[in-house]
């Protein structure tokens, strides 16, 4: 079934987190199987700076999605910025991002190098200890799946 890119993007901002959610589960599927979600990498990149966390989640994980796509080099042009979010004030934020970088560096790998290194210098002594752990292992995973591309 065919979805309307449009109208999914534009729910993405939606209040109801549970309808943006839902979009983007769509969007993940639409971008997995076809670039019709790639036209909006500016918009995506754009969420990044958003101060609403959901919205920055969202927004990074459409663009690892779409990372296999990116024939312009968008994600090369924001890839500081992406690995930013590595050290995300929010840890679920930073969390999505880690576990995310992965499936950059398989479909970039010209910035795997980069995603490494970021991801070997990241602090996570901002965080509560209670989520210090957590991110240390996102981490540690992440870099072993990196390891293996």
């Amino acid at each position: 079934m065919e979805i309307n890119v449009k109208d999914h993007f534009a729910l993405l901002f939606d209040k109801d987190n549970n309808i943006a959610y839902k979009a983007l589960q769509e969007l993940q599927k639409e971008s997995e199987e076809s670039d019709k979600v790639y036209c909006y990498m500016d918009q995506l990149a754009d969420m990044m700076n958003s101060d609403n966390s959901y919205i920055r989640t969202r927004g990074l994980t459409l663009i690892a999605y779409n990372a296999k796509w990116d024939k312009d080099y968008k994600i090369d042009e924001i890839i500081d910025e992406y690995l930013k979010h590595i050290e995300d004030v929010k840890p679920i934020t930073a969390r999505q991002c880690i576990k995310l970088l992965p499936m950059v560096a398989k479909n970039k790998p010209e910035l795997k190098d980069d995603i490494v290194c970021a991801l070997q210098k990241a602090d996570i002594s901002i965080y509560a200890d209670s989520m210090q752990s957590l991110v240390y292992k996102d981490i540690q995973n992440s870099l072993a799946e990196i390891e293996k591309l």
